[in-house]
């Protein structure tokens, strides 16, 4: 009886591992499908206004579509980093907006999470509150951190999301026009489907300061769709990446070292008068000392 107990924890053992590295392999397939040609449709509208002014103005609707291009730029056991890219004007010479980054890791414990004022406190989560999730982390067009957090791919009568909510910074519709709120309570669902994939959002406005409760000014309904075309309307753009990725790279692995310090990161808003992508997109710094200089130089010390 002793041998067939132990011969069955074996079994059952196994099978956990097997279903364990079956589901991973799922959540993997679904992240990639967010790679390739894509139509995109941008919807935002303030649903509800929370503010006690009777000046308060709400946020314009917005309402957006360009052709963006995703590309797969790592395809590790435990990392998948996906470059995207916006191709705009004239489709017989477009142009290329090197836009935003997105890279999941799987049981991720460390994070760097948005709290005001361009700063990320770091944290450090155990193995136990990660277990089988995946973080994703958004990096802005520099490549400087936007937004992150760590949940479960769920994968359930014929649908596959992703689910999380976390703070960001304002996004660029709004941080040109609002200092009003700080902050973003951004609540994300990435979703794929038969068309492509959705972006699914709830976002809460919020005014955050020290010593005080956050306060919710304002709703926002964000609602973004990626169908999916054939590959060879981003041609350019993906002619563009290969052209420029060497560079990337670089940046990639600053910033890198930058996020391997493990500490809370806040950077400066300008330097000299000038935004950091301003100096980076800058086709004359390519060489790694001055891409070095000028990350660092944003770095509060």
């Amino acid at each position: 009886m002793k041998q067939i107990a132990s011969l069955l924890v074996v079994i059952l053992t196994f099978s956990s591992v097997g279903n364990a590295q079956n589901k991973k392999e799922q959540d993997k397939e679904a992240i990639k499908s967010m790679c390739g040609c894509f139509e995109v449709a941008f919807n935002f509208a303030e649903t509800f206004s929370y503010s006690e002014d009777s000046l308060y103005m709400p946020s314009k609707t917005k309402v957006d579509k360009g052709l963006e291009w995703a590309q797969l730029i790592q395809d590790d056991d435990n990392k998948l980093s996906i470059q995207h890219l916006l191709q705009v004007g004239n489709p017989a010479q477009p142009h290329i907006v090197k836009h935003w980054r997105q890279d999941w890791l799987f049981e991720n414990t460390d994070f760097y999470m948005f709290n005001g004022d361009n700063a990320w406190d770091f944290e450090n989560k155990d193995n136990d509150e990660v277990a089988g999730q995946w973080t994703q982390k958004v990096y802005q067009v520099d490549d400087s951190p936007r937004y992150e957090g760590s949940s479960t791919w769920v994968h359930v009568d014929g649908k596959s999301y992703w689910e999380n909510t976390t703070t960001a910074p304002l996004p660029r519709r709004e941080y040109t026009k609002r200092s009003d709120y700080n902050i973003t309570l951004r609540g994300n669902r990435h979703e794929i489907t038969n068309y492509g994939w959705v972006h699914d959002q709830d976002n809460d406005k919020i005014i955050r300061e020290d010593g005080e409760n956050d306060v919710v000014l304002a709703k926002e309904k964000g609602y973004n769709t990626y169908v999916k075309v054939d590959d060879s309307r981003c041609q350019a753009a993906a002619n563009w990446w290969k052209e420029n990725q060497d560079k990337w790279a670089i940046v990639r692995s600053k910033w890198d070292d930058v996020y391997g310090r493990n500490q809370d990161l806040s950077l400066e808003s300008k330097v000299d008068n000038k935004l950091l992508y301003k100096y980076l997109f800058a086709e004359d710094v390519n060489e790694e000392k001055q891409i070095s200089n000028v990350i660092e130089s944003f770095v509060k010390k």
